[in-house]
């Protein structure tokens, strides 16, 4: 699927990135990088009916889990058109009527990686998860700390200084009720996705991170 030169594409992109460049170079950019990405959405859907059957790979080239290649340039410094990173984000089946945590793969020259969970949620989805770690102290502890998961996974994200609003400074868990994004992620290298096992891998490691997308879509009541 996605090869040596998908990574080629890519860097040649950051180094011209503008669309007269792009629009002479969007038959590479099909070949290299937006088909091969619809093959591996494609591939992914057989595993996750099985150990995510509410989330969907959904392989259409607009407004499926691949990505815009188009940056919003709108409120932003950097005017440049194009992002020089593949995202591909397997949402859950209410992602745009509901709250829900998701499973996101990260290709890019400088960082390849895995995630999952909720990066910068709304506040009433916020408000939700801290409240179900607050009320479920042991059950958040129990996903977190599961040893399938620590084995490839860390908690990232951005985090208060003091304790939220509403919650107590001395709760057991008070260090995850801090937290601003309940994500983790899961490091990932060129080599593993150009490898012909990449499907398989990345099966894999979103299994091991079921049981916190598990606690996630509880504390959103949403089904998993």
């Amino acid at each position: 699927m996605f090869t040596r030169n998908t990574f080629k594409f890519l860097s040649e992109l950051g180094a011209n990135n503008n669309r007269a460049w792009f629009d002479e170079n969007k038959p590479r950019y099909e070949a290299l990088v937006r088909e091969p990405a619809l093959d591996f959405i494609d591939a992914m859907a057989p595993s996750l009916k099985k150990f995510a059957p509410h989330f969907r790979a959904d392989a259409r080239k607009i407004g499926g889990s691949l990505m815009r290649v188009y940056r919003d340039t709108r409120f932003a410094n950097d005017k440049t058109p194009y992002k020089t990173n593949i995202g591909i984000q397997f949402r859950h089946e209410l992602a745009r009527d509901v709250h829900a945590p998701g499973f996101y793969v990260h290709i890019a020259n400088d960082e390849c990686f895995f995630a999952v969970g909720c990066w910068h949620p709304e506040a009433d989805a916020l408000w939700k998860m801290r409240n179900a770690i607050a009320q479920n102290p042991e059950q958040w502890f129990k996903a977190r700390d599961d040893k399938k998961f620590n084995k490839h996974w860390a908690l990232d994200g951005d985090t208060l200084s003091r304790p939220p609003r509403g919650f107590a400074a001395d709760h057991v868990a008070i260090d995850d009720l801090k937290r601003k994004d309940y994500v983790a992620v899961a490091s990932l290298s060129k080599a593993e996705v150009i490898s012909p096992d990449f499907v398989k891998l990345t099966a894999q490691r979103f299994s091991e991170a079921v049981p916190l997308m598990r606690f996630l879509c509880k504390a959103l009541e949403v089904q998993y």
